[in-house]
């Protein structure tokens, strides 16, 4: 699928370049500003709260639906989510230790996660604040970066799904804002010191890579790359890529029949189902691709992502370097669900980056709701 201005129009309900979104929905101010850069469009996307405010604002002005339409999911009998009790200890404390460790990264992919694994408890409002070594990691963390802001590495609750055992953390760090020493780093490798998990998940948006890939598309991918042309181009990891064995995959299908429940929330061009695409370890042309700029598909290659993988992001490959330097790494994997195809070139990129943004704002946590159900089903088969 190649979106354009028209597409904006039928399932946003307004285009977002001749007629944006007033200044009220918008999470950044800057990002609604005239002079707003393609980096301010990015931080829109992480800062986005479809539950706050701009978000209510959002939803009066376009056709997009919040998560209080959320369906509640038929789950196979014996294997729905759990949430468990407050975990004890305070905000400086260690994470539990776990079966497995699920990370995400933008407040939607939060919201969207927390339905599915935490039921009844919310990642912005309810899961405990994590602090713990804060003050020795934010001193390489820049003024005005998502976690220096929140005063926090991030937020967590537990869950069970069947004998499993979860930490599901909502991450405030994040590579593409934390500064140029990369914290996000140190963040991965204290959280992994102390889950101790066999498994761990990164998970949440992503821009497709190709006419293929619809929105709520899923990619399972065991293999993350780096294409870092600008902020960490020099560091020795800037075009690495990195693997891990594939995770057991034995409810994928259950998890396609799930979507069902919410996948009338997708936008209504959408052709077909949501599909999980499931990356073989050595199949490098289809990894997750993690950028150091706001790179998103355009119908011209403007980002030169295409043949890299089927989806790009901004952070999942400091997993790999993190897991690359580790003795004994647990098995992990990228679970990547499509917020935006490819965006047709028309415009100027600025222009672009704006939409993408504004298609992240009306269906990302939507389609964050169809990589949260594959997470399910990944620790449900451990």
């Amino acid at each position: 699928m190649i979106v354009d201005r028209k597409w904006a129009i039928r399932n946003l309900g307004f285009d977002p370049i001749a007629t944006p979104p007033p200044p009220s929905t918008f999470a950044v101010s800057r990002a609604a500003t005239a002079s707003a850069g393609v980096e301010d469009f990015q931080r829109e996307i992480i800062d986005f709260d479809s539950e706050a405010p701009a978000g209510k604002e959002f939803f009066a002005f376009s056709t997009a639906t919040g998560l209080s339409r959320f369906t509640d999911i038929p789950w196979p009998k014996g294997l729905a989510p759990k949430t468990g009790p407050a975990p004890s200890g305070g905000s400086s404390s260690p994470l539990p230790n776990g079966d497995v460790l699920v990370v995400t990264w933008t407040v939607d992919e939060g919201h969207a996660l927390s339905r599915v694994l935490t039921p009844g408890k919310d990642s912005r409002n309810d899961y405990r604040p994590y602090t713990h070594n804060f003050a020795a990691i934010s001193k390489k963390m820049r003024n005005g970066c998502p976690a220096m802001e929140a005063q926090r590495l991030g937020a967590y609750w537990t869950t069970t799904v069947g004998s499993k055992k979860v930490v599901v953390f909502k991450s405030d760090s994040h590579m593409s804002q934390d500064g140029p020493q990369l914290p996000n780093q140190d963040v991965w490798k204290q959280i992994i010191d102390e889950v101790r998990p066999g498994l761990v998940i990164t998970t949440g948006t992503a821009g497709g890579i190709g006419k293929q890939f619809e929105v709520g598309d899923v990619i399972v991918s065991p293999v993350v790359r780096f294409d870092c042309l600008s902020k960490f181009k020099k560091e020795p990891f800037a075009l690495s890529h990195f693997s891990s064995a594939s995770p057991k995959s034995t409810h994928l299908t259950t998890a396609k029949t799930l979507f069902k429940a919410n996948s009338g929330r997708l936008p209504p061009d959408n052709t077909r189902a949501p599909k999980i695409v499931r990356v073989s370890p050595s199949a490098l042309a289809s990894s997750v691709v993690t950028t150091d700029f706001f790179g998103f598909d355009t119908s011209d290659d403007h980002f030169k992502l295409q043949g890299l993988g089927d989806v790009s992001e901004m952070g999942d490959a400091v997993l790999g370097l993190v897991a690359s330097q580790m003795p004994k790494p647990p098995l992990w994997v990228a679970v990547r669900n499509v917020s935006d195809p490819q965006i047709k070139a028309e415009g100027s990129i600025r222009d672009q980056a704006k939409f993408a943004a504004q298609i992240y704002k009306g269906f990302g946590r939507w389609s964050s709701v169809c990589s949260a159900i594959v997470c399910w089903a990944l620790i449900a088969a451990e």
